[in-house]
């Protein structure tokens, strides 16, 4: 059984939903019942593999123990809080998934460490709350509240990212019956498109993946990169489309994760529009925090070269976050170098600010972009190398 993968995913996940419709309409709280269903459902996924599930037991204990301890020592440090700590609690709470791609290379160790599913998603949860401890928004962590939101199922293995305040204002409140009915109504029309994207628009894509697969020409590695990216598009798509359905009919409104990335008009606005949740996490907890150490250190002659030292580190650690492999690496330092030349372009260049509003420029630009967001996703395939 996978998540949004097989029949009797959706078998388990259809007879557990129907209690929480019951709930949702009788006015009553979904919390405590979606948390159980959570930790049912997956259990369910992952005991096949009892090792993974040993390593999110593992995971989960470490992670609340670590912000538990974070949160008490904070509060005691009050307005003089101690950067060095924080970094140590950051790096302990990132260490088991780092330690997972390690586990993914052919470099790195014989055994595996923290190899379980969802561990990527879960890590940059548990690290906002750290980093929202240390500025002194969060100053309290329940332990069903850090559950509820921690092992949300339809969000365990592929998100979209959450952040915890705005989880948690969702998680303890409590509908109206017809406030219930409405997001239900949304919940289950997004289930419905995501079935569609994944199930029938993605494979038939993948069709032209198989085809133009193992590409030799130039042509063929045309073909094969839009067939791939398109096939990402409605297969990650899809899957984030019914994970935020599930999320509402079980009363958490799951931010959404796309917005038509293929209509962009530049490399800054594809990241606006693409895995959103998770380009907007790196965009506030590591681009603007980078951005504002260099700018009170003063690392850079000017603000704008900060800015494309902050896109290219900021592009690499999310390619490294997809694994440690080369292709990730290249994806990651492709995107950084795209932003930092658009970065420039656009604070330079008269020719951009002159014709900018204009609408043959925005056509060129959208097919520029295209192009260049459809090798992108042959770097990302690995076909390259």
């Amino acid at each position: 059984m996978s998540f949004f993968g097989s029949a009797a995913f959706f078998m388990v996940m259809g007879l557990l939903l129907l209690p929480a419709i019951g709930l949702g309409i009788m006015g009553r709280s979904l919390k405590g019942y979606r948390t159980a269903a959570s930790v049912l459902v997956i259990g369910l996924v992952l005991w096949p593999n009892k090792l993974q599930l040993v390593w999110l037991i593992a995971f989960y204990a470490m992670e609340f123990l670590l912000v538990k301890f974070y949160l008490k020592l904070r509060l005691a440090q009050g307005e003089k809080r101690k950067a060095a700590v924080y970094r140590l609690f950051l790096v302990l709470c990132v260490l088991p998934l780092f330690l997972s791609k390690l586990s993914e290379t052919s470099w790195g160790p014989s055994f595996s460490l923290f190899q379980f599913l969802g561990i990527s998603y879960l890590t940059f949860r548990v690290a906002q709350m750290i980093i929202e401890i240390y500025d002194g928004i969060i100053k309290e962590v329940r332990w069903l509240d850090f559950t509820d939101f921690l092992l949300l199922f339809p969000t365990f293995s592929c998100g979209p990212i959450d952040r915890s305040r705005r989880y948690m204002e969702d998680g303890n409140h409590v509908y109206t019956r017809e406030a219930y009915l409405e997001l239900l109504g949304d919940g289950l029309l997004k289930i419905l498109i995501g079935v569609i994207y994944k199930f029938i628009l993605a494979a038939l894509c993948n069709k032209g993946v198989v085809f133009f697969e193992n590409p030799q020409s130039l042509l063929e590695y045309i073909g094969y990169g839009y067939c791939y990216g398109i096939y990402m598009f409605f297969d990650f798509a899809g899957y984030s489309a019914m994970a935020i359905g599930t999320g509402y009919v079980l009363g958490i409104k799951v931010p959404e994760n796309f917005n038509k990335p293929f209509i962009s008009i530049d490399m800054k606005d594809f990241w606006n529009r693409w895995h959103m949740t998770l380009s907007f996490w790196f965009r506030d907890f590591l681009f603007s925090r980078f951005m504002m150490l260099a700018i009170k250190e003063k690392w850079f002659s000017s603000r704008l070269t900060g800015a494309l030292v902050g896109f290219i580190i900021n592009m690499l650690v999310m390619g490294a976050w997809h694994g440690f492999a080369p292709h990730y690496i290249l994806y990651g330092l492709y995107h950084g170098l795209l932003l930092a030349l658009t970065e420039i372009y656009q604070k330079k260049s008269k020719f951009y600010k002159t014709h900018k509003k204009e609408t043959w420029y925005k056509r060129v630009s959208w097919f520029i972009t295209l192009n260049m967001v459809m090798f992108g996703f042959l770097l990302f395939s690995g076909a390259l190398i």
